[in-house]
Protein backbone atom coordinates (compact mmCIF):
# COMPACT_ATOMS: atom_id res chain seq x y z
CA UNK A 1 0.00 0.00 0.00
CA UNK A 2 2.90 2.36 0.72
CA UNK A 3 4.26 1.72 -2.78
CA UNK A 4 1.12 3.19 -4.41
CA UNK A 5 1.41 6.58 -2.65
CA UNK A 6 4.57 7.76 -4.49
CA UNK A 7 3.12 6.78 -7.88
CA UNK A 8 0.04 8.98 -7.34
CA UNK A 9 2.22 12.02 -6.56
CA UNK A 10 4.21 11.44 -9.73
CA UNK A 11 0.99 11.29 -11.73
CA UNK A 12 -0.17 14.56 -10.19
CA UNK A 13 3.14 16.29 -10.90
CA UNK A 14 3.23 14.94 -14.45
CA UNK A 15 -0.35 16.06 -15.05
CA UNK A 16 0.34 19.64 -13.99
CA UNK A 17 3.42 19.85 -16.24
CA UNK A 18 1.44 18.61 -19.24
CA UNK A 19 -1.21 21.33 -18.84
CA UNK A 20 1.42 24.11 -18.97
CA UNK A 21 1.26 25.93 -22.34
CA UNK A 22 4.29 25.84 -24.62
CA UNK A 23 6.32 28.86 -25.71
CA UNK A 24 5.18 30.75 -28.80
CA UNK A 25 7.45 31.63 -31.71
CA UNK A 26 8.29 35.35 -31.78
CA UNK A 27 6.63 37.46 -34.46
CA UNK A 28 9.20 39.94 -35.76
CA UNK A 29 7.82 43.35 -36.75
CA UNK A 30 9.34 46.14 -38.81
CA UNK A 31 9.94 49.66 -37.51
CA UNK A 32 7.34 51.25 -39.79
CA UNK A 33 4.61 48.99 -38.29
CA UNK A 34 5.03 50.47 -34.78
CA UNK A 35 2.07 52.45 -33.44
CA UNK A 36 1.62 54.61 -30.29
CA UNK A 37 0.51 52.81 -27.14
CA UNK A 38 1.48 49.31 -28.27
CA UNK A 39 3.79 46.78 -26.62
CA UNK A 40 5.15 43.25 -26.93
CA UNK A 41 7.17 43.95 -30.08
CA UNK A 42 10.13 41.85 -31.23
CA UNK A 43 12.48 43.60 -33.67
CA UNK A 44 15.86 43.09 -35.33
CA UNK A 45 17.48 46.52 -35.73
CA UNK A 46 20.84 48.19 -36.31
CA UNK A 47 22.13 50.92 -34.02
CA UNK A 48 22.79 54.07 -36.07
CA UNK A 49 23.90 56.38 -33.26
CA UNK A 50 23.92 56.52 -29.47
CA UNK A 51 24.45 59.46 -27.12
CA UNK A 52 24.33 59.35 -23.34
CA UNK A 53 21.86 61.82 -21.85
CA UNK A 54 22.19 60.89 -18.17
CA UNK A 55 25.02 59.33 -16.18
CA UNK A 56 24.22 59.79 -12.52
CA UNK A 57 26.21 58.48 -9.56
CA UNK A 58 24.39 57.24 -6.44
CA UNK A 59 23.69 59.79 -3.69
CA UNK A 60 24.86 57.59 -0.83
CA UNK A 61 27.63 55.23 -1.98
CA UNK A 62 27.85 53.50 1.41
CA UNK A 63 24.25 52.25 1.22
CA UNK A 64 23.84 49.00 -0.72
CA UNK A 65 20.84 48.06 -2.78
CA UNK A 66 19.41 48.14 -6.30
CA UNK A 67 18.10 51.70 -5.90
CA UNK A 68 21.62 52.95 -5.14
CA UNK A 69 23.39 52.04 -8.38
CA UNK A 70 24.65 54.21 -11.22
CA UNK A 71 21.87 55.41 -13.49
CA UNK A 72 22.69 55.59 -17.19
CA UNK A 73 20.27 56.62 -19.92
CA UNK A 74 21.16 56.88 -23.61
CA UNK A 75 19.08 57.87 -26.61
CA UNK A 76 19.88 55.62 -29.55
CA UNK A 77 18.71 55.98 -33.11
CA UNK A 78 17.90 52.46 -34.30
CA UNK A 79 16.34 51.19 -37.49
CA UNK A 80 15.83 48.63 -40.19
CA UNK A 81 15.11 48.72 -43.92
CA UNK A 82 11.69 50.38 -43.32
CA UNK A 83 12.62 53.28 -41.02
CA UNK A 84 14.20 54.50 -37.79
CA UNK A 85 13.01 55.33 -34.26
CA UNK A 86 14.60 56.57 -31.04
CA UNK A 87 15.31 53.88 -28.45
CA UNK A 88 15.77 54.75 -24.77
CA UNK A 89 18.50 52.50 -23.36
CA UNK A 90 18.82 52.22 -19.58
CA UNK A 91 21.73 51.03 -17.40
CA UNK A 92 23.09 47.70 -18.77
CA UNK A 93 21.41 48.25 -22.14
CA UNK A 94 23.65 51.29 -22.81
CA UNK A 95 26.77 49.11 -23.27
CA UNK A 96 24.98 46.92 -25.84
CA UNK A 97 23.78 49.85 -27.96
CA UNK A 98 27.01 50.77 -29.76
CA UNK A 99 26.76 52.25 -33.27
CA UNK A 100 27.04 49.51 -35.88
CA UNK A 101 25.73 46.71 -33.63
CA UNK A 102 22.76 44.63 -34.71
CA UNK A 103 20.45 43.86 -31.79
CA UNK A 104 17.26 41.92 -31.14
CA UNK A 105 14.74 43.75 -28.96
CA UNK A 106 12.27 41.40 -27.28
CA UNK A 107 9.04 42.57 -25.64
CA UNK A 108 9.69 46.20 -26.57
CA UNK A 109 7.05 48.86 -25.95
CA UNK A 110 6.23 52.28 -27.34
CA UNK A 111 6.50 55.15 -24.85
CA UNK A 112 5.23 58.61 -25.72
CA UNK A 113 7.58 61.50 -24.88
CA UNK A 114 6.51 65.06 -25.70
CA UNK A 115 4.08 63.77 -28.32
CA UNK A 116 6.58 61.56 -30.16
CA UNK A 117 7.19 57.80 -30.08
CA UNK A 118 10.15 56.23 -28.31
CA UNK A 119 10.93 52.55 -28.15
CA UNK A 120 11.94 51.05 -24.79
CA UNK A 121 12.61 47.66 -23.23
CA UNK A 122 11.76 47.39 -19.53
CA UNK A 123 12.59 44.63 -17.03
CA UNK A 124 10.16 42.23 -18.75
CA UNK A 125 12.01 42.46 -22.07
CA UNK A 126 15.45 41.64 -23.40
CA UNK A 127 18.11 43.35 -25.49
CA UNK A 128 20.66 41.02 -27.07
CA UNK A 129 23.39 41.44 -29.68
CA UNK A 130 23.12 39.21 -32.75
CA UNK A 131 25.13 38.70 -35.95
CA UNK A 132 25.35 41.60 -38.39
CA UNK A 133 22.21 42.10 -40.46
CA UNK A 134 22.37 42.42 -44.24
CA UNK A 135 19.86 45.31 -44.60
CA UNK A 136 20.64 49.00 -45.01
CA UNK A 137 18.91 51.31 -42.54
CA UNK A 138 16.37 53.68 -44.13
CA UNK A 139 17.28 56.87 -42.26
CA UNK A 140 14.86 59.23 -44.02
CA UNK A 141 11.77 57.67 -42.31
CA UNK A 142 12.22 58.61 -38.62
CA UNK A 143 9.05 57.71 -36.69
CA UNK A 144 10.22 59.73 -33.67
CA UNK A 145 9.92 62.94 -35.69
CA UNK A 146 6.17 62.39 -36.17
CA UNK A 147 4.25 64.29 -33.50
CA UNK A 148 1.04 62.75 -32.16
CA UNK A 149 -1.78 64.53 -30.40
CA UNK A 150 -4.33 62.94 -28.07
CA UNK A 151 -7.84 63.58 -29.38
CA UNK A 152 -10.91 62.81 -27.27
CA UNK A 153 -13.80 61.48 -29.35
CA UNK A 154 -17.26 62.14 -27.90
CA UNK A 155 -19.74 59.36 -28.43
CA UNK A 156 -23.33 60.42 -29.22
Amino acid sequence: MATNAPSTTTQQQGGSAASKPGLRKPVFVKVDALKPGTNGHTLVVKVVSANTVLNKKPRNPTFRGPQNQNTKIAECLIGDETGTILFTARNDQVELMKPGNTVILRNAKIDMFKGSMRLAVDKWGLVEITEQAKFVVKEDNNLSLVEYELVNVEES
